[in-house]
């Protein structure tokens, strides 16, 4: 053990943690329209980067395809960032209640963000721009493997941030990652909420910290093909899936579950897209390098499915695309049921959508409980059963798997961490996003009076409309009353006029406590 890297480690995750709470602590002041410009120039300048970070990727890790990188890039900046822009995250976000209920934004603080080997680039930005999105710093934690993609695409978001007006230091890296010091980053004091993706037992170590955390699990996704599919389509879309990035997304697809019926029609489709079918030899063989023992080997995660027969021990067409296994089980007698991040399918023949249902619930059970599935079907009823029974929070309809559960073909929201909710071990079952990472403070007006009296009991009469649109109108008129009394800086900067303890008693709007007051008692006014 290098004592000395893992006491630099430590150190490093200390003093980063504190200069991205300190830099938090003036951003958590910036309004809006400043908060919208420096998270748009955070994926305009990721996006940019797209192509130069997934080659640095392909070449730290020797996982995946450059080509899919670079589409996982811009997903992560210029899909997700569509999806959040019109966000409210700043101030009054909401009103209801004809005004009884208002609704205010705060940010979390410091966002300890924990970044795979298999994505270092496209999650380290995707985590970079929800969190700054809502006010938060954030301290990323790459992969040994990954080290210096992940570094520079954060260095790519912070100078850009820093560009549009951002605080100096609100985006930092641990460039000397170990155990020890991602451990130490997720206990310090300076953190405020973990986001966790990675191997299970780093979740669990992020769920162990003693802070709020959101982990996501392993996904082991189970394709189903019924009958009345379009089996064209279908089996494209499973080769896609498995293929995107060569396997490495937690949602790429595992195994393809066939209707008997539409079985040699599956296969022959399989064989057009590539598809190499195992004799009951190479299957031994594979099962032997890849998975023994039901564990994952993981030199092969990322490789191209020529590269892996290889490694096992025979010999496949050099334009092969996917290895398929027929499989009849599923768990530790069936090494290659597992979640195997690569272009490997188990293939299964079921008689009828029930079979199907419960092949399916196996699969899931046995190491992706929670996260994802696909079926491929015509009939609305079976796919509406498979939505009601299976143990997954996201069920994808004739798309492939990979792609679509984290909203590239789907109207999910754009996602690089899917929650497998509690049934995967996790906290969240939904895509994660910006609206998971600020607290929201709740004004509420006396409903159901106990005493009688003249108390205001309603923001009604002060211009407050009920629309989110009219929300933050009314954020806006009261820092645009508060930008015009003289002597005040400009609402979301920081003046070295107020003392470090006078501007920390200001809230996340940038309103001062007495300046709150002011403003309910112009409210008696009217």
């Amino acid at each position: 053990m290098d004592f000395d890297k893992d006491l630099q480690s430590i150190q490093l995750a200390r003093n980063l943690a504190a200069r991205a709470k300190e830099a938090q602590m003036e951003f958590k002041h910036f309004n809006q329209k400043q908060v919208d410009k420096i998270v748009e120039a955070m994926s305009e300048a990721g996006f940019r980067e797209a192509e130069r970070l997934a080659r640095m990727a392909h070449e730290e890790t020797g996982f995946g395809k450059v080509s899919d990188k670079i589409i996982k890039n811009q997903f992560a900046t210029r899909d997700v960032y569509n999806s959040i822009k019109d966000l409210k995250t700043v101030g009054i976000i909401d009103i209801r209640s004809n005004g009884k209920v208002v609704k205010i934004a705060e940010p979390m603080g410091v966002v300890a963000a924990l970044i795979p080997s298999t994505n270092p680039t496209s999650t380290a930005m995707f985590k970079a721009i929800i969190s700054l999105k809502c006010r938060n710093g954030i301290v990323a934690s790459p992969h040994p493997k990954a080290v210096k993609s992940t570094a520079e695409a954060m260095n790519v978001l912070s100078e850009a941030a820093e560009k549009a007006g951002a605080p100096a230091g609100l985006i930092q890296t641990l460039t000397i990652p170990t155990l020890e010091g991602t451990n130490a980053l997720m206990h310090d004091k300076n953190i405020a909420v973990i986001l966790a993706t990675g191997s299970t037992p780093m979740v669990r170590a992020a769920y162990s910290a003693g802070k709020p955390a959101y982990g996501v699990g392993s996904g082991n996704v189970p394709a189903f093909i019924e009958r009345t599919a379009d089996i064209k389509k279908a089996v494209a879309d499973i080769v896609y899936g498995t293929t995107f990035d060569n396997g490495v997304l937690c949602s790429s697809e595992q195994a393809m579950i066939v209707d008997r019926p539409i079985k040699e029609k599956v296969i022959e489709e399989a064989k057009k897209l590539g598809c190499y079918f195992l004799n009951p030899e190479e299957k031994k063989l594979l099962e032997e390098r890849v998975a023994k023992g039901a564990k994952l080997n993981a030199d092969i995660v990322g490789k191209p499915a020529p590269w892996i027969a290889s490694y096992a021990g025979f010999e496949v067409p050099p334009d092969t695309t996917v290895l398929i296994a027929e499989c009849t089980k599923v768990g530790k007698d069936e090494p290659l049921s597992i979640e195997k991040l690569s272009p490997i399918l188990a293939f299964y023949t079921v008689d009828g959508w029930l079979e199907g249902c419960h092949r399916s619930i196996e699969l899931l059970e046995f190491g992706g409980v929670g996260h994802t599935m696909a079926i491929h079907s015509n009939d609305r009823e079976i796919i509406l059963k498979f939505a009601l029974e299976k143990p997954a929070f996201r069920i994808v309809v004739n798309t492939p798997s990979s792609v679509g559960a984290v909203g590239y073909t789907t109207g999910l929201t754009p996602s690089m961490t899917l929650g497998p909710g509690t049934w995967g071990g996790s906290i969240i079952s939904e895509n994660v996003t910006a609206s998971h990472l600020m607290n929201i403070k709740t004004l509420a007006f006396e409903t159901n009076p106990v005493n009688k009296g003249n108390a205001v009991d309603s923001l009604e009469g002060t211009g407050v409309r009920r629309t989110e649109a009219g929300a933050s109108g009314f954020t806006n008129i009261i820092e645009e009353r508060l930008r015009a009394r003289a002597g005040n800086p400009p609402v979301g900067s920081f003046n070295s006029s107020f003392t470090k303890k006078e501007s920390n008693k200001r809230f996340g709007s940038g309103i001062s406590e007495d300046e709150i007051n002011k403003i309910i008692a112009e409210f008696k006014k009217h």
